[in-house]
């Protein structure tokens, strides 16, 4: 059995007469068109690589139990050799495979993605790098998601982690041809 996936990846549209003034310093989880934000996004090349990822959960209120709803979280992660494949629109520097969702009332997100590699010469960790806004609040960036068949995360560095209260680690598992982790978010307070 074959899943075939059709997914466009959201994409900026602010022309470059539109510019914020803070365009150039802010942050690029607002280099996104709000008409085309919604629960479900892919990065861009996810059809052409051979690791497909699908990642998926629920983002909670800081009660841990409450589905918030219109949250905009933000992914930006290297390419399958571990290099951050960057790109310039309107004179800004981006990187290429990244990805916006706003949660639906009942909090849910998916993206569509592919397993970073990693330079093995640095022994750094596969990663993607998550960023998140809820309505009315400042945006801030959230640990790393780690992949837990990553060589390089070794059980040391697993215990830092487990010391330090960070549990970013992805378990992905095939279903259907296509790798699948589900991750929930409990928003700050």
């Amino acid at each position: 059995m074959s899943v075939n996936f059709t997914l466009i990846a959201q994409e900026t549209t602010i022309a470059s007469n539109d510019l914020p003034a803070d365009y150039l310093k802010r942050s690029a989880l607002y280099d996104y068109s709000e008409s085309q934000l919604n629960n479900t996004d892919s990065i861009p090349d996810f059809e052409s690589k051979s690791n497909k990822l699908k990642i998926t959960g629920t983002i909670y209120l800081s009660d841990g139990k409450t589905p918030a709803k219109d949250v905009i979280l933000y992914i930006e992660q290297p390419d399958e050799n571990g290099d951050y494949e960057l790109k310039t629109e309107n004179n800004k520097r981006y990187v290429h495979h990244r990805g916006w969702i706003k949660t639906n009332a009942d909090g849910q997100y998916t993206f569509y993605t592919f397993i970073p590699g990693q330079v093995l010469r640095y022994k750094e960790l596969k990663h993607i790098h998550p960023v998140i806004k809820a309505p009315g609040q400042p945006e801030y960036d959230m640990d790393a998601l780690l992949f837990d068949n990553d060589p390089f995360l070794s059980k040391s560095c697993r215990k830092r982690l487990a010391k330090r209260g960070i549990d970013t680690i992805l378990k992905p598992i095939m279903k259907d041809n296509l790798l699948v982790a589900t991750r929930d978010i409990v928003l700050q307070q």
